[in-house]
Parts: C-alpha cells; structure tokens; sequence
C-alpha cells in the first residue's frame, strides 16, 4: 500500500492528480491523506481528515509514503525506517505562501535522506521504478532520539554562554 499525504493547510491539486492517475495502471492500493481539492479522484481513495491513531495505522501499514516537502512527515517516516518521496509545493503555483518547499527538498536531496521529485513526471516515473522492486528500502534512517555528538554540542555551546 502506498500512503500519500499532503497536509492539511493548502490543496496540492498536482500530486493527487498524479498519483490518481499512477493508480489507473498499478495495481496497488493507493489511500491519499488530502485538505479539499477541486480535482475529482476517480482511483484512489481520499481521506480529507484523519485522527492520529487512524494516520499511524495507514502510515505504519503503507510500504512506501509520498509526500509534499514537510518536515513532521519526512521526520516520522526517517524514524520509522520507511521509505518516502517528496514533491515540493511551489508557492508561485497557488499551492504554499512561500517556496520553503524547494529550500527543505534541495536540502534533503543533497543529504541523499528520501526520494525526491520536482514535477509530476519523475513522481511516476520514480514511482513506477520502485514498485517494480520487491522491497522498497528508505535512502537514510534517523533515530527517535538525539545524537550523544549533538547533545554534547549543544551542551558545549550553552556552557560557552
């Protein structure tokens, strides 16, 4: 199963209509976590408000997370060791306030932690690629809890002060 989640403050009109479309042809159950929308699914099935026990059991169910560039989701599946990708919103698009997206999906991007796409053809065609392999592996893994080094580190620093 795929989850797909695009929060809850702005439609993001360009990933669902994507992966409604990706649903058409694979067959793999695909449960989208999405705010209103004026593009109608036809394929997948969309949850507009979920509560959390219902989000985690969708998101630990799922073998694969897509997602809009935000941090709480990319967090959660680093920890969780799941596999994630991520499309950006575009502000200039209509579908966030600024481009804080772009900055955070370049960042992870370069840090090689998730999957990520700029438009809509790489997310099916990256889509397409992994739901050919029979394990679908996260690019990086996070613990729950924070480093000993970034623990001394900020301990350092705020004995300095």
């Amino acid at each position: 199963m795929i989850f797909v989640t695009v929060g809850t403050q702005e439609p993001f009109d360009r990933l669902i209509k994507a992966i409604d479309e990706l649903a058409a042809v694979v067959e793999e159950q695909i449960v989208v976590q999405a705010f209103e929308s004026s593009y109608k699914v036809k394929n997948v099935e969309v949850c507009d408000f979920l509560s959390p026990s219902e989000f985690d059991k969708l998101f630990f169910k799922a073998r694969l997370i897509v997602s809009h560039a935000g941090m709480g989701t990319v967090i959660t599946a680093l920890t969780h060791n799941k596999p994630v990708i991520i499309m950006p919103r575009i502000a200039r698009l209509g579908e966030h306030r600024n481009e804080h997206q772009l900055a955070t999906a370049a960042m992870l991007k370069e840090m090689g932690y998730v999957y990520v796409v700029d438009n809509e053809i790489n997310l099916v065609n990256v889509l397409m690629e992994l739901l050919q392999r029979d394990e679908i592996k996260p690019l990086h893994r996070i613990g729950k809890y924070a480093s000993d080094s970034l623990i001394k580190s900020i301990s350092d620093f705020l004995k300095s002060k």
